[in-house]
């Protein structure tokens, strides 16, 4: 699944070289108040590539870079400036069928807050993961709180 702007948007994340990112400061300790703010297991910041996604901080087992086609957070790119909240990706058409709702130990819960540059373009996302399905959400305004500052972290430049 791609953005509309992709080329765009792809050499936003080329120009920020946000792998290198990978334990920046600031940004362990954001996913690490993201999964307790949302009282799950995993928290990560993951960066959305041409045909993968790189998680650069991570709270709790996940794996450091998935194919693209597997990706919630290539999903909640698309609508930046919203949260994209998946309840049970065993019941959501979009991830019934994705392995990662399918294996041990699966993703039932997500809700995913795109990473946006200054000029607009969504570079990933701040997600929260839980293996049992929800309908309980979290405090939605101090997770995008924390995007916001995962955002300036990965946006500013050595």
């Amino acid at each position: 699944m791609m953005v509309a702007d992709e080329p765009d948007r792809q050499r936003a994340v080329d120009r920020l070289d946000l792998r290198s990112k990978r334990g920046a400061d600031g940004l362990q300790e954001v996913v690490e108040r993201a999964a307790r703010l949302a009282s799950t297991p995993i928290g990560a910041i993951s960066v959305i590539d041409r045909t993968r996604q790189w998680t650069i901080a991570q709270h709790g087992p996940m794996s450091e870079d998935i194919p693209r086609a597997l990706s919630f957070c290539a999903h909640a790119i698309h609508r930046p400036g919203e949260a994209m909240i998946v309840p049970d990706a065993a019941r959501d058409a979009r991830f019934v069928d994705n392995p990662l709702v399918a294996k041990a130990p699966p993703i039932r819960f997500y809700i995913g807050i795109p990473l946006v540059d200054r000029a607009g373009y969504p570079l990933g996302a701040l997600c929260v993961i839980d293996h049992k399905p929800r309908d309980q959400m979290p405090d939605l305004y101090e997770l995008a709180a924390l995007a916001r500052e995962a955002e300036r972290i990965v946006t500013r430049r050595h």
